[in-house]
């Protein structure tokens, strides 16, 4: 407790020793986020996570005199997948890249200001590449995770390291790529690892000290805690009732990681994070429903109590993570919220209360459930859409082969889609494929894959796999959409120019007409797109950037569909745009 106290003390000294005579991002700012045009200081464009900016001078009409303003290379070898969202304030960019790096960057001129790489251990083992998604900017500091699952705050000026933070053991499997979270003055994050047999959770800290301030497991049976300022734990309640959902032992390494990170609404004051699949994959080992695995979970900001859970796919046989960004918008009067699922359905949620108010498919075939029962909640499973029991089967070594639809990776993965006020419409990066897939019998073993599971994956089409797709929340049509050969595997944004920007992995950046997809601009950044693009406004000119270079984890798992990809380049680059002077 003593050593606690004193780095939190040391930690504060070091803080105030350059906080003093700058100022820095505020709550309120960061509460204007997706209102101030100047600067870019969430993942999401804003909290909520619209990506909806009110820019209007890159419009449908000037759009296609749109130029590279600069571009940076992140350099070295270290290349692989680069998922990142640049964060803009004060005249700098910070973008992360693979391998826990984050860079400070000029705004105007484009050159480094500052690196920091964070030195990693050997044994790392991040699921899905060695990507990192963003940080979070907080007074004048600037925040992210790292692979072996620390939090590093460093100062936005210098880079130095402020404050530093474990937050779990990587050799068992805990790592972290999300983006923090800034809600209310406090720093969430959650953690990455569900393939591992890690237990999900949300952290909250002070962002000025590192310091704890409460713990809030995913999965029911895990006990919470509060922290006071020495660092002593509380008790802060069990999340569900032990045994009820998860019989057995197996929620003890029951997965449901928080690998993506969340959103908050200030009007309703919730943080909204999804989780992710139950481990083992093998459902016949757990029977149940799994709480609160493959779910939106929306927790008090200040307390980190679950005020209400939505459970997307109960009993997950298939990995179809439920931790698909849930971007709150208004509909009819009310606070809504937006999740286009993994498992292929997506849902219309009260952001106040978690009551189901629409679910529709977004991707054409779906084998695992027909539909979603409005009343209750719950999908309609189609009994054999399911992989089958091991015990059943031949040996005892294998269970029955399905072919499942979506493929494991998702119709939609960590790709962010983005929703405009002005269109009342999302625009989603939909995948259309499937996969062969058996389970087999499996047992724990700290940092050991936790799988259960043998897998494929096929392309359902010949002419295409990715779809970006324009939909009405309140109808579940699809309004319009645009076909891709290759998945899509980078985020969105929309503008109130009219506009939707998103990358594909064949490398280009693409601008459409926000009511018709109709195309209106692309330009090829040397490598493929697996990361959302932002936009900003410096004194009279607006920017667009979006970060470049293949990865992720279609080419480490994605079977036939990653065979069809293998022709495409790694990068790691950085790409800023504006219109051409006249």
């Amino acid at each position: 407790m003593k050593r606690n106290l004193i780095a939190a003390l040391l930690g504060m000294m070091a803080y105030s020793a350059f906080s003093a005579h700058a100022a820095g991002v505020t709550d309120a700012m960061i509460a204007n986020d997706a209102q101030a045009p100047d600067n870019v200081l969430s993942w999401g464009m804003g909290t909520q996570g619209q990506r909806f900016s009110p820019l209007t001078q890159i419009n449908t009409r000037t759009v296609g005199k749109l130029v590279p303003a600069w571009s940076f290379s992140f350099g070295g070898e270290k290349q692989r997948g680069q998922e990142s969202q640049p964060l803009i304030y004060n005249g700098k960019m910070f973008v992360t890249g693979s391998y826990s790096r984050i860079y400070a960057i000029d705004l105007k001129t484009g050159a480094k200001l500052w690196k920091y790489e964070h030195r990693l251990p050997d044994g790392i083992m991040p699921c899905c590449d060695v990507v990192n998604r963003g940080a979070a900017l907080y007074d004048n500091l600037v925040i992210f995770g790292t692979l072996d699952a620390q939090l590093v705050a460093l100062e936005q000026d210098t880079g130095k390291i402020v404050w530093k933070e474990k937050v779990d053991d990587y050799a068992a499997g805990y790592s972290m790529s999300a983006a923090p979270l800034i809600a209310n003055g406090l720093l969430l994050t959650g953690v990455s690892g569900g393939e591992f047999g890690v237990v999900g959770r949300v952290e909250a800290r002070n962002p000025k000290t590192g310091q704890l301030v409460w713990s809030r497991p995913m999965i029911e049976g895990h006990m919470g805690y509060k922290y006071d300022q020495d660092g002593k734990a509380t008790e802060n309640g069990v999340t569900g009732t032990l045994n009820k959902s998860w019989p057995g032992d197996l929620w003890k390494t029951g997965g449901g990681a928080t690998w993506l990170g969340g959103t908050y609404d200030p009007a309703t004051k919730l943080a909204y994070f999804g989780t992710g699949n139950p481990a083992p994959w093998n459902s016949h080992l757990r029977p149940g429903d799994n709480l609160y695995s493959a779910s939106t979970v929306a927790l008090d900001v200040d307390t980190g109590k679950i005020k209400w859970s939505y459970q997307t796919t109960p009993h997950d046989g298939w990995d179809y993570d439920g931790v698909n960004e849930f971007v709150t918008f208004d509909m009819d009067g009310k606070r809504m919220g937006g999740k286009a699922d993994r498992n292929g359905f997506f849902y219309v949620i009260d952001a106040k209360n978690g009551k189901l108010e629409n679910a529709f498919p977004f991707v054409k075939k779906i084998t695992w459930a027909s539909s979603i029962d409005l009343k209750t909640g719950r999908p309609n499973y189609i009994d054999s859409g399911r992989p089958g029991d091991p015990t059943k089967g031949e040996e005892g070594k294998k269970g029955a082969t399905v072919f499942a639809a979506p493929a494991f990776l998702g119709a939609k993965n960590q790709m962010p889609m983005a929703y405009s006020p002005q269109t009342k419409l999302f625009y989603v990066p939909a995948n259309e494929w499937g996969m062969d897939i058996w389970n087999e019998p499996v047992s724990y073993k700290k940092g050991g894959a936790f799988l259960g599971a043998g897998f494929t994956i096929h392309p359902l089409n010949e002419d295409y796999i990715g779809a970006m797709r324009a939909i009405d929340p309140k109808t579940g049509k699809i309004v319009w959409e645009i076909k891709n050969s290759a998945p899509l595997w980078g985020g969105v944004m929309t503008t109130a120019g009219g506009l939707v920007f998103y990358g594909t992995p064949e490398g280009f950046l693409k601008a459409v007409d926000a009511k018709t997809g109709k195309e209106l601009w692309k330009f090829q950044t040397g490598s493929g797109v697996v990361a959302p693009p932002v936009t900003w406004k410096d004194g009279d000119t607006q920017y667009v950037a979006v970060t470049s270079g293949w990865g992720g984890a279609v080419p480490l798992w994605g079977g036939e569909v990653a065979k069809k990809v293998n022709f495409l380049e790694q990068g790691g680059s950085v790409w800023v745009f504006k219109l051409a002077s006249k």
